[in-house]
């Protein structure tokens, strides 16, 4: 079906954000367009906004339209412990949990040769500068549990080490309410290496 130019180059647009295809960019056209215009440009500012004033913390690179984050300003926080995560995303997770009291660094993506990305193209030294010139009593490795979140995971695992801190991994496993016929071996794998005293 042939779309007219204004509808297609919307729905290109969306098409062009991650996990969208072309039904569902289609779909949040249409939607669009029967939005009340006032509603389209309150969305459209926002987004404006949002490019605009967020940007990356000069401490932990979380997004942020504080520099430096509310989460580094913040008293409250448990301030000798820092999580390691991949991108914002991962960060914003475990917020999420309200179980998580310390400081975050967030590397800005994972070590993957096969993309290009090598440890000079991350955060790592900036992490390795905060633990050397704070109080750091222990970092957690909240990384993705796939081959660049372990390279990446054995990677800072080294460099932390001289350190002489504490350094702790996120346990991965069987997700609660699954069976475990139907858990991957590497899963099942990672479920028995994390296993807790009970």
């Amino acid at each position: 079906m042939e779309y007219t130019k204004p509808l297609a180059k919307l729905i290109e647009y969306f098409q062009k954000l991650p996990s969208i295809g072309p039904k569902t960019a289609q779909r949040l056209a249409l939607h669009l367009l029967k939005m009340p215009l006032s509603e389209v440009e309150k969305f459209a500012e926002s987004m404006i906004e949002a490019k605009t004033t967020i940007n990356y913390c000069d401490v932990c690179f979380n997004m942020s339209s504080s520099n430096p984050c509310e989460i580094c300003q913040s008293t409250s926080r448990n301030r000798d412990t820092i999580c390691v995560v991949g991108e914002t995303k991962d960060l914003i997770a475990i917020e999420k949990t309200n179980e998580y009291r310390g400081l975050y660094h967030v590397l800005q993506g994972l070590i993957s040769p096969i993309d290009g990305i090598g440890p000079d193209d991350i955060r790592i030294k900036e992490l390795l500068t905060r633990v050397h010139a704070e109080d750091i009593k222990e970092v957690i490795l909240a990384l993705n549990p796939s081959v660049e979140g372990e390279a990446t995971s054995l990677y800072l695992n080294k460099l932390l080490k001289p350190f002489g801190i504490k350094i702790s991994r996120i346990a991965f496993g069987i997700p609660l309410g699954s069976e475990l016929e139907y858990a991957d071996e590497l899963t099942l794998i990672k479920a028995l290496e994390a296993r807790c005293e009970m």
